[in-house]
């Protein structure tokens, strides 16, 4: 059987993308076989398309779905035909269909839409770990990110709020402020305003935890605004990857911590996927926790979809649909 996928022969613009046929794999020993409803877009795809990160070519971008497991390998315990499924750990997602190792999915619960929940892992599951383990975050703390208007902007921002925490937040246009401020931001300040901004609310404290998903446009910013003893968790470089630096800022900032974590590592073992699966989903299924679709792009369309996100003009996640 053969399926529609998209095609990147060689690195380049959004234009190197074409519509191609694939044969559908057969899934191997814990591997199961998903049809996919919808395919989340994120930036680092544009990174591996345009050729800043390696890959081998022809390549097939996508790691983020969910969809309906149709067929079982051999060995597979805990899935069967007919599970909704989803992963921010997938390969080749830009698809109709993918193999995905068993122990890489989380069930969808049934009060989730489907094409919903491609929105959710990547962006929900770092959410999860930046705030329940990079930094455990405690009611009455004052907690800074950035692009309150993103996809891990605003659930950030929820679950920061579920925490008890006081938010400080980033956006660079009126569309973009009523967004993060209707997700639950206290305050939502252009990016000249946030030193100002911490000073005010923190009476020039300095914050408990800055979530740097930006990189090298705001890392002397997000040092600077931290309070003794603060952490940093660099989780991203959107603007560029931050240059070695002198470890004595550190010191002489009052003993700060900085972190760079990735998500893989905090999806380590069966419990702690469950775990974070298990609360995401769960929040969004009890109605605690909104996920904001902004542009939606049938599967042809791909490389509109990646203009539009590195345009940096998206609210929400992007979507692709086969």
């Amino acid at each position: 059987m053969n399926q529609q996928s998209i095609l990147v022969s060689h690195a380049g613009g959004p234009e190197v993308m074409e519509l191609g046929v694939t044969p559908v794999q057969t899934p191997g020993e814990g591997q199961v076989l998903v049809k996919i409803e919808a395919i989340g877009v994120n930036f680092i795809e544009t990174y591996q398309r345009s050729g800043v990160y390696a890959v081998d070519y022809p390549f097939t971008p996508g790691t983020e779905f969910s969809g309906t497991v149709t067929e079982l390998g051999k060995n597979v315990r805990h899935l069967k035909v007919g599970d909704r499924v989803a992963t921010s750990s997938g390969t080749k997602g830009y698809a109709q269909f993918a193999v995905v190792d068993e122990n890489q999915l989380g069930k969808v619960p049934d009060n989730v839409d489907l094409r919903l929940a491609a929105a959710l892992p990547l962006q929900g599951m770092t959410s999860h770990y930046l705030t329940h383990s990079s930094y455990l975050v405690r009611s009455g703390d004052v907690i800074l990110t950035y692009a309150g208007a993103g996809g891990v902007g605003l659930l950030l921002t929820q679950i920061l709020k579920m925490k008890g925490a006081t938010v400080i937040t980033t956006a660079s246009t009126q569309e973009k402020k009523d967004l993060a401020r209707a997700a639950g931001a206290d305050y939502v300040v252009a990016y000249d305003q946030v030193e100002a901004t911490v000073d005010q609310v923190t009476d020039g404290q300095g914050v408990h935890a800055v979530y740097d998903g930006i990189g090298k446009d705001t890392f002397d910013t997000s040092l600077k605004v931290l309070k003794r003893r603060g952490t940093l968790a660099l989780f991203g470089g959107a603007s560029g990857q931050v240059p070695p630096f002198d470890l004595q800022r550190l010191n002489a900032g009052g003993s700060l911590t900085v972190t760079r974590p990735k998500l893989a590592d905090f999806l380590a073992t069966d419990e702690e996927r469950a775990w974070r699966f298990g609360d995401v989903f769960g929040w969004v299924a009890s109605g605690e926790l909104d996920i904001r679709v902004g542009q939606q792009f049938a599967l042809k369309d791909a490389d509109q979809a990646h203009r539009a996100l590195e345009s940096r003009q998206t609210t929400g996640k992007v979507l692709l649909v086969p």
